[in-house]
């Protein structure tokens, strides 16, 4: 038996969330889009959950490694925040 792929396991709550919105009386439209949005931001909330976990495991083991990593992630957000405002 093989595993699904991450893709799939994310069609299959995508579809899931949608009949669920639309279940509660939401139109298509806004369920998908409901939906879509719910997915990103709980995949958001997995990676940031990801970030803060090895950047705490670099603080204890690699403390010369976290201080570079934390001044990358910093030059990321600001570069990010550039284009945005671009």
């Amino acid at each position: 038996m093989m595993n699904p792929t991450i893709d799939e396991v994310k069609q299959a709550a995508l579809k899931m969330l949608i009949a669920n919105f639309m279940s509660q009386g939401h139109p298509a439209e806004y369920a998908q889009h409901m939906a879509t949005a719910t997915i990103f931001q709980t995949d958001l909330e997995l990676r940031n959950a990801q970030l803060l976990s090895l950047l705490g495991w670099l603080q204890q083991n690699y403390p010369e490694v976290h201080v570079e990593a934390v001044q990358l992630l910093e030059t990321t957000r600001a570069e990010f925040e550039r284009r945005v405002q671009g």
